[in-house]
């Protein structure tokens, strides 16, 4: 039986970022160094497949840090954490590691000095999602104001509307951002941003290159978790570009290969936490079905690559 033909546009930058290849990493040498078991407080980053692979090797991952033994390394995710939770680590004296993203960790940075400098902060991002928790959690309780969407701006209620100063979640759609940003600019003229936008480099090239393949394409998906905000964006991004058809899935066997009838196009993408080996599956499986050309469209180039931490990087 002939396949039909199908033009599969991969998109690229897609999956890990710097971040996530760090906290992995971050892991891995934990293990290497003190042996198994290793805790992670939290999932070290969004995504099954990759938390899974790490618990085979060792890893405990928990909730709290109160499910922690003390002469146990724990490691904290790349999402961030507030600031009591090193603090508590540390009374414990336990052998901690933060595997918090660099990127994450400028925003907290931020944060700090605004407080500082007396200014009171608004955090653009969702509630309770982890990194929102952490960067909320560096400042005492009321300091940080959340807003998730433009209508949420104008029942915000701060202190003084001329001491104010913004960050955002690193994760979110550049757009969405954008309207919210304007919104509080209209209501607190002289509210003050983050020298460079605060939305990771990662987030924003695999969102410009989500708006490229999804205009050319019949269908979208993208690889990666349904915890994970940047994955999400990238479904969002894709339906507003005009792709009719965008699917988040985790692995190959998540295709609704119903929905994709008589399609001759689809584009592939995948969120920062989600492996090469996850897309390939999933070209595989359309190898299956279809007579696959791929296409590579690439619209940057990444070269970023953070340190683990010394306390890693030193004999045991």
């Amino acid at each position: 039986m002939t396949k039909p033909p199908l033009t599969l546009y991969l998109a690229a930058p897609r999956g890990f970022c710097a971040g996530v290849d760090r906290a992995i990493k971050i892991v891995e040498m934990a293990l290497q160094k003190w042996g198994a078991p290793v805790y992670v407080r939290h999932e070290i980053v969004h995504n099954k497949f990759v938390v899974d692979g790490l618990r085979a090797k060792g890893a405990i991952f928990v909730d709290e840090l109160e499910d922690c033994p003390d002469d146990r390394p724990v490691i904290f995710s790349a999402h961030g954490v507030p600031k009591s939770i090193p603090a508590t680590a540390a009374q414990r004296q336990m052998v901690y590691v933060d595997a918090t993203c660099p990127l994450v960790s400028k925003v907290h940075v931020e944060a700090q000095r605004h407080a500082e400098a007396g200014l009171q902060m608004i955090m653009i991002g969702h509630k309770g999602h982890p990194e929102t928790i952490g960067t909320m959690g560096q400042l005492p309780e009321g300091e940080v104001l959340l807003v998730e969407t433009v209508a949420d701006v104008a029942d915000v209620q701060v202190r003084d509307p001329d001491k104010l100063a913004f960050v955002t979640q690193t994760t979110l759609s550049v757009d969405d951002t954008k309207d919210i940003i304007a919104a509080l600019q209209t209501r607190f003229p002289s509210i003050v941003g983050p020298h460079k936008e605060d939305i990771c480099y990662a987030t924003t090239n695999r969102q410009e290159a989500v708006k490229v393949v999804a205009r050319k394409s019949d269908a979208l998906l993208v690889v990666g978790a349904p915890n994970s905000s940047n994955s999400r964006r990238l479904v969002e991004v894709a339906a507003r570009a005009g792709c009719s058809y965008a699917q988040l899935v985790q692995r190959a066997t998540d295709i609704d290969w119903r929905a994709l009838e008589g399609i001759s196009s689809i584009a592939l993408t995948a969120g920062a936490s989600a492996p090469e080996v996850l897309i390939n599956e999933v070209i595989d499986a359309f190898r299956q079905h279809y007579d696959v050309t791929v296409e590579m469209v690439e619209t940057a180039t990444e070269n970023v690559e953070f340190k683990v931490p010394r306390v890693l990087r030193q004999p045991a």
